[in-house]
């Protein structure tokens, strides 16, 4: 290692930023961010006695012979500096920085190839959660009561890592820091008493089906997972992005299969948080459109226990975005309506004669073994027969498949996509945009000549 790397306080200290222009301007920014007294200067005006008092200089003129000549009198003053883009006269070097409100990460490659390092900051920009700086003063919050009331240094070492690691920190990076810190006081109690301390729930919405649509918050938290109770609709894909050894569970609900009511899937929430587990409770799309997210939420928020809610992308944007179909079209539609499809015989109806106008888009959740129903109430609140509609089966996976046809059409569309149970997950979607769907192959991305 040629460069040991050091985090340096700048506060109130002296830093000298001679040069003009864009590498310039970026170191100054950098040194004041870090509250550094920066002063600028130039080039050609340079003496020992501008450097008097600084702990660092930098130098960005741009021009070679500057650059050499402004070095030479830094070090005559004895003061560290960095020349931009010339490695062999600098005493340190500017990493990549990630900075997270105060957890600050710095990536070198010894001045070999700062494009590597920038991507490597971007790999490590996109891992660390944003509001890691909360996480970081949480700690620091309890710090000193850890370290009084714990006194063994194991377990104030498991301490202070299920603090940064567990219920606590998942509340904190979620934005909720009040009960972050209820729950800190919890473990905090429950160490002081030797109790297992409770585990949290994290609502998580797995997106349409294909895994790279995962949210960066919802990969990770598959990886911290103890358990994972899924929707039978989540595919084996999406859940292969666990942690190896996360008990996994299958609490699916399918029409016409043997399945877990809502009533156990909650107790089953409540029993496993109060062991003390972290639990991933994975729905397919979004957990609160149409997934019964919120009621599991009540559950968990009446029995005392900490929960988080990560959104995911429903199934109405992933499959119309995989099918080419706009939701909203300037020329088409101006608004768009989820509505589910269960119930489209007897059940509790929308206002379907506000939804069948033109100019609006209806994306219909598990509506394909409904579709006759659907089809006849639309008709009878004003639709056109000859309003486009599009049915997605498996939309985002490798069996994507796309019907099109006209309103009129809907059920005989639909009974290819709804045939016994080895039929995929379907939306459909009705109004102008929906003709999209037979103009989405994209063309060839080179021309043959």
């Amino acid at each position: 290692m040629r460069h040991l790397p050091l985090l340096f306080d700048l506060a109130g200290r002296k830093v000298a930023i001679v040069g003009e222009g864009a590498k310039a301007d970026l170191r100054a920014n950098l040194a004041r961010s870090a509250g550094a007294d920066v002063r600028r200067l130039k080039a050609g005006s340079v003496t020992a006695r501008d450097f008097q008092g600084a702990v660092a200089v930098f130098v960005a003129t741009d021009d070679e012979a500057a650059d050499a000549a402004v070095h030479r009198v830094a070090k005559a003053a004895g003061v560290p500096v960095n020349v931009a883009d010339r490695p062999a006269l600098c005493d340190f070097i500017m990493p990549a920085i990630v900075d997270r409100d105060g957890v600050v990460v710095a990536i070198s490659t010894g001045g070999a190839s700062p494009t590597l390092a920038t991507v490597l900051r971007g790999r490590i920009e996109a891992a660390l959660p944003e509001r890691l700086g909360v996480l970081a003063g949480l700690a620091a919050t309890f710090r000193a009561q850890v370290n009084a009331l714990i006194t063994d240094p194991a377990r104030r070492r498991a301490f202070l890592r299920r603090l940064v690691e567990g219920p606590a920190a998942r509340l904190a990076l979620a934005g909720d820091e009040a009960g972050a810190r209820r729950v800190a006081l919890g473990e905090l109690d429950a160490a002081r008493r030797r109790l297992t301390p409770y585990g949290i729930a994290h609502i998580v919405g797995a997106g349409p089906g294909d895994p790279d649509l995962l949210t960066l918050k919802a990969a990770q938290l598959l990886q911290e997972a103890d358990a994972i109770l899924h929707d039978d609709l989540v595919p084996p894909a999406v859940l292969a992005r666990a942690r190896r050894d996360a008990e996994i569970v299958s609490v699916g609900k399918r029409k016409g299969r043997p399945s877990w009511a809502q009533a156990d899937i909650d107790a089953e929430l409540v029993r496993r948080v109060r062991a003390g587990q972290t639990v991933v409770r994975l729905k397919a799309g979004d957990p609160f459109v149409f997934g019964r997210g919120g009621e599991e939420v009540d559950a968990l928020r009446a029995a005392g226990l900490p929960w988080t809610v990560v959104p995911g992308i429903t199934a109405a944007l992933g499959c119309a975005a995989s099918a080419g179909i706009p939701l909203t079209h300037r020329r088409h539609a101006s608004a768009v309506t989820f509505v589910s499809g269960h119930g489209a015989k007897d059940g509790k109806q929308p206002a379907w004669a506000l939804l069948a106008v033109e100019g609006h888009t209806l994306a219909i959740y598990m509506g394909a073994s409904e579709a006759s129903a659907l089809r006849d109430r639309l008709l009878a609140a004003g639709a056109a027969p000859s309003t486009p509609v599009a049915i997605v089966e498996n939309g985002t996976r490798p069996g994507q498949r796309v019907s099109t046809g006209r309103l009129g059409d809907l059920a005989r569309l639909a009974a290819s996509h709804a045939k016994g149970v080895a039929a995929g997950p379907s939306l459909i979607i009705v109004g102008d945009v929906a003709a999209y769907a037979a103009l989405s192959e994209n063309p060839p991305l080179a021309k043959v000549s």
